[in-house]
């Protein structure tokens, strides 16, 4: 039972990531200076905000309004 669930988590982590690279605007992404295309590419593969700006130093908010700008989805699973 745990495993089948530990699976279907996994496929439901798949199906956000698939999500969040669909919609994001890569033209955008790409433009962006880093450190700050590193958090957006981060955050579309993780799904995590605050790990992306930890991460790479990127203040929290700036991240966010950047992510709102890239349109990268906030996808809850």
């Amino acid at each position: 039972m745990r495993r089948e669930a530990l699976e279907e988590f996994r496929r439901e982590l798949e199906r956000a990531r698939e999500l969040r690279r669909r919609y994001a605007d890569w033209s955008y992404i790409e433009s962006r200076p880093e450190p700050l295309r590193t958090a957006l590419k981060t955050l579309v593969e993780t799904g995590d905000l605050w790990y992306s700006a930890v991460m790479t130093g990127v203040p929290l908010d700036v991240l966010n309004e950047e992510r709102i700008k890239a349109r990268i989805p906030l996808v809850v699973v």
